[in-house]
């Protein structure tokens, strides 16, 4: 009985998680620029990871009887990684607009 709760307990993080997932892709269709696009997926998609992470320690917790935090370690490196690519990405897609002479605010650091 015990496992039936942690198996419906985890299936309601998954689907919590592809909610998220669904409300991260609604961004990417929604929204009319790059620079607003990158914002709802980096965001909604970070957090959709780690409710997988939750549920995924819930269950091999529940079934291997002993605390199981392996998953943390996947987290930790997407936790770290994910914004550093949202910055790339942003940075990159500004330097192109600069380039093309977009009007755009100028560069830090006095010049421009």
């Amino acid at each position: 009985m015990t496992t039936l709760w942690v198996d419906v307990a985890v299936a309601a993080l998954l689907v919590g998680s592809g909610g998220l997932v669904l409300v991260a892709a609604l961004g990417l269709w929604r929204l009319p620029s790059f620079f607003l696009r990158m914002h709802a997926p980096a965001l909604a998609s970070t957090l959709a990871a780690w409710v997988v992470t939750l549920a995924s320690i819930v269950h091999f917790t529940a079934h291997e009887g002993s605390l199981s935090l392996h998953a943390w370690l996947i987290i930790i490196v997407l936790s770290i990684t994910a914004p550093v690519t949202t910055i790339v990405l942003a940075r990159a897609a500004l330097f192109r607009r600069r380039r093309a002479g977009d009007a755009l605010p100028p560069p830090l650091g006095g010049r421009g």
